[in-house]
């Protein structure tokens, strides 16, 4: 089985019974089954989650503490034969203090103790009173410094750690440890670790680590749930990590605190997956972390690796800590089940009406702010923009419309020209000339025809041959005429062109590839479907008197919305509708921004971004068809290139852009040969 770069971690919520170790025991290998069952790699159960959290004074009896160590032993041998890593917290004497701490277990071994490190000791907590802090390891002085057990065996390796013997094995006890499964590395930090001003994680990510669990025992309060996710989200944002919490729940004591069994599973600042809190009973979560995308992003974030909170070199960092390697990850069918939403619509904003409101008015105050602050720059008098009733030039000319009025300029400033040509259809004009007039512009007509025929004659062009001649001509006349009037009005060209258009090279060279500042350079197809819809529904829905027609402003931009993507550039069929259907030659947008947005952002493989277009459109598209559309978009970006190597300048709004001055550097003449292969 493959697995794509994807691990599945388990948080394993178990029903406590305060100070009964053996019920405890047979929970935690119960569900230890049930995670196995599921394909999970990693399994975590909460803080102390072998005892109970809130023993209280108990923890200082023998008697528990022989039974926490017994425990253990129980369920390391429930684990012979599994493949899944189980992560449990258990009370550890050694050397006459007691450590909370988290038990690694592997296939029957005992793979490394670490000990809490920051034990909360202010307002109702008193932890201080009965554990002491991992600290005690995290000295030169502390145990057999250089020393390293792998597998029972003694390995001279620098680092801090000490050899315990528990549970009838031989193994490291120390917060420096971080374990390896496969080909992803986890460290561990324990509940209040979390809390403080420099975490342990970061220093473990800064180490390698690609994921940090967290068995944690969190009370709940009113208003504390948000501020615990707010930590997690922030604290795996910061460390480009995958952060599995795991809190203890029902079952711990309520003599003075209530544990809601809080369990997040986060992926660089993302929510994956987390339980409903306060329930009766046993509760699992399951996600699929992308270690692949991890690796990728901390190789795209250079401060990542060169900023420490200490000041340290990272390279450092690496001698402060001892691995201990577990073995494979488990054989997991991603293929028949993801624990992950895959949004078939990575540039379009989700959420509630509020949440995707905020983010479309940003999306359209950066573009709108761009173009103000070039227009106000180089002291220009007029914006020249051509209008073709498709949705690209609608965007367009919203945003600058938008932008005089932040300007405090009359919209008469902004001259739209419709420049009808051989394709021309009765609905696109009919929108070009309505939205002009609508929105207040300044508007002229020229066609096209004309200059073509002439044209055509010039260069010995048969006109009746529809070819790229035929069409990139009439692209570049256009663009003729709107530089030409630009020079006239003291103006600039507003570039309509969008990030798709670019990816693709869906343009016409030094024809619509080319403006004085493209707005729409960062702004991906299904994103200006959906600006425009919201723009209609939130800026302009005016009525307004339309070539001597009440019409209503939201009514034009939603019928363009439902117009078919085209460049009009062949002529209409016999019932005047237009032929030439953009998504019937290079296919579907939502494909290619998906596939762009994987490309980009993560550097996914083309056989990776199949496997999760087959997951993100499954029911929309059956696999052959993703397969020759993700071929179409390997061939055309690599081969088109030169077309984005001299971009004009625009507004980068997204994480996504293709500008060659900062974005996206790739040679004109790369071969997609090797990419094509894995499909």
């Amino acid at each position: 089985m493959k697995s794509y770069g994807f691990i599945r971690v388990a948080t394993a919520v178990p029903v406590v019974r305060v100070a009964d170790v053996e019920a405890n025991t047979a929970e935690i290998c119960r569900m230890t089954g049930e995670a196995e069952a599921n394909g999970a790699s990693i399994v975590l159960f909460p803080e102390l989650s072998i005892t109970g959290y809130s023993c209280g004074d108990l923890f200082g009896q023998q008697a528990l503490i022989d039974a926490a160590e017994a425990g253990v032993r129980k369920i390391l041998e429930y684990t012979r034969g599994k493949s899944a890593a189980v992560i449990v917290g258990a009370p550890v004497r050694f050397r006459g203090r007691l450590y909370n701490c988290a038990v690694v277990l592997k296939n029957g071994n005992i793979k490394g103790i670490v000990p809490k490190i920051w034990l909360p000791t202010y307002n109702e907590f008193y932890e201080g009173r009965w554990f002491s802090s991992g600290k005690d390891f995290m000295s030169p002085y502390a145990g057999t410094t250089g020393r390293f057990l792998a597998n029972g065996k003694d390995t001279v390796r620098e680092g801090w750690c000490a050899e315990i013997s528990y549970a009838g094995f031989r193994c490291n006890i120390s917060p420096n440890i971080i374990f390896e499964t496969g080909k992803v590395s986890f460290g561990i930090e324990i509940c209040e670790d979390m809390w403080t001003p420099v975490p342990p994680s970061s220093y473990l990510a800064l180490a390698g680590a690609q994921l940090i669990l967290n068995p944690s025992a969190s009370n709940d309060i009113l208003f504390k749930h948000a501020y615990r996710k707010s930590l997690v989200s922030q604290q795996s944002a910061r460390t480009v990590s995958g952060y599995v919490y795991c809190s203890s729940g029902f079952g711990e004591s309520t003599q003075d605190l209530v544990y809601g069994g809080a369990s997040l599973i986060y992926e660089n600042g993302t929510l994956l997956s987390e339980n409903r809190r306060f329930g009766t009973e046993s509760s699992m979560n399951f996600a699929d972390l992308d270690v692949e995308r991890l690796d990728s992003e901390r190789q795209r974030m250079n401060t990542f690796a060169s900023v420490t909170p200490d000041g340290t070199p990272v390279t450092a960092y690496d001698r402060l800590y001892s691995r201990v390697p577990l073995g494979k990850t488990a054989e997991t069918d991603f293929v028949k089940k993801l624990y992950r939403h895959i949004d078939a619509h990575p540039f379009v904003p989700e959420g509630n009406k509020e949440e995707t409101d905020a983010r479309c008015r940003e999306i359209m105050d950066i573009q709108v702010a761009g173009l103000a602050s070039r227009l106000a720059h180089i002291q220009c008098r007029t914006a020249v923009i051509g209008i073709s009733g498709g949705l690209d030039s609608t965007l367009a000319l919203l945003v600058t419309a938008l932008a005089f009025d932040k300007l405090g300029w009359d919209r008469k400033r902004i001259t739209g020209i419709t420049m009808p040509g051989y394709g021309t259809t009765d609905r696109t004009h009919g929108n070009a000339v309505d939205l002009m007039a609508a929105l207040g512009v300044s508007s002229r007509e020229i066609s096209i025809a004309a200059a073509c025929d002439l044209h055509f004659t010039d260069i010995g062009h048969d006109k009746g041959i529809h070819d790229v001649t035929y069409e990139n001509s009439q692209a570049r006349e256009r663009t003729q005429i709107l530089m030409d009037v630009a020079n006239q009005t003291g103006g600039i060209v507003v570039g309509t062109g969008d990030l798709s258009e670019l990816a693709l090279g869906w343009a016409t060279y030094n024809g619509d590839h080319m403006s004085m500042y493209g707005v729409n350079a960062s702004i991906p197809k299904t994103l200006v479907r959906h600006l425009v819809r919201w723009a209609a529904e939130n800026h302009f829905d005016t009525v307004a008197s339309v070539t001597g027609r009440t019409k209503n402003t939201k009514d034009i931009l939603l019928d363009i919305i439902d117009t078919p993507i085209s460049p009009e550039l062949l002529p209409a069929d016999e019932q005047g509708h237009i032929s030439q259907k953009t998504e019937d030659i290079v296919g579907p947008y939502e494909l290619h921004d998906f596939f762009l947005y994987h490309t980009f952002r993560a550097g996914y493989s083309p056989e990776k971004i199949l496997f999760l277009a087959c997951k993100a459109f499954e029911g929309a598209y059956d696999e052959d068809t993703i397969r020759k559309w993700l071929k179409t978009f390997v061939r055309r970006f690599f081969s088109q290139q030169f077309k984005r190597s001299c971009l004009p300048d625009g507004p980068k709004v997204g994480s996504v852009s293709l500008s060659p001055r900062g974005d996206w550097r790739m040679p004109s003449d790369a071969k997609p040969d090797q990419f094509l292969k894995q499909l």
